[in-house]
C-alpha cells in the first residue's frame, strides 16, 4: 500500500516539474477547433 502513496508522490513531482519548467507557454487546453486551430503546413520557399 505504501507503494502506491511513494508511486503518486514521484508523479505528483514529476508533473509539477514539468509545468514549472513549462512556464507560460504549456498549453493543456486539448484538441483546437475553429479560428484558433493551425493545420496549414508553413509556407515552402519559393523555387529558384
Amino acid at each position: 500500500m505504501w507503494k502506491i502513496g511513494v508511486g503518486f508522490v514521484v508523479f505528483a513531482g514529476l508533473a509539477m516539474f514539468v509545468i514549472m519548467k513549462g512556464g507560460d507557454n504549456l498549453d493543456i487546453g486539448g484538441e483546437k477547433h475553429g479560428a484558433e486551430a493551425v493545420h496549414a503546413p508553413a509556407p515552402a520557399a519559393p523555387a529558384r
